[in-house]
């Protein structure tokens, strides 16, 4: 999708990512839908899971709307079960950022890169990024993509 394939290009420029992935919450199936990917042959569009949000950064995304910073491979491997992937494309550190449109969280921005890539001033530039995913995700929505 070309809207998500700008909104790389501006995280690229201004975050740094190694790793981008764009995911669309599914709420009716209480699932997360990979729609956009920097690496298709690891982490192919249209990949979807279920979810269970108590607790962790799911929770903190998707309900609290509020972005969950993973500054080394310590917090990767903590929270993610494919940290070893993770670890052998080079990344170390995430950032996920809610896509948010008037109070609906739409999805997740997934940004990874080495560890130590990232700082607090990273993580605000990610937020102030994550509305240009709005358009893309709310098209999926209206296509019956993301019903």
């Amino acid at each position: 999708m070309t809207e998500l394939s700008a909104v790389e290009e501006k995280v690229r420029a201004e975050v740094g990512a190694r790793l981008f992935t764009v995911l669309a919450w599914v709420p009716q199936r209480r699932a997360m839908r990979r729609v956009y990917s920097s690496h298709p042959e690891q982490y192919p569009v249209g990949g979807e899971k279920s979810v269970e949000i108590q607790g962790g950064w799911l929770e903190q995304c998707i309900v609290r709307q509020e972005p969950f910073f993973g500054p080394d491979r310590a917090a990767v491997r903590g929270v993610f079960a494919d940290h070893e992937l993770i670890d052998s494309l080079g990344c170390g550190a995430v950032i996920n950022v809610p896509v948010v449109d008037e109070g609906e969280t739409l999805g997740t921005l997934a940004i990874l890169d080495a560890e130590g890539a990232y700082d607090e001033a990273s993580v605000a530039a990610a937020v102030r990024l994550a509305p240009l995913a709005v358009p893309a995700l709310r098209a999926l929505a209206g296509e019956g993509e993301n019903p």
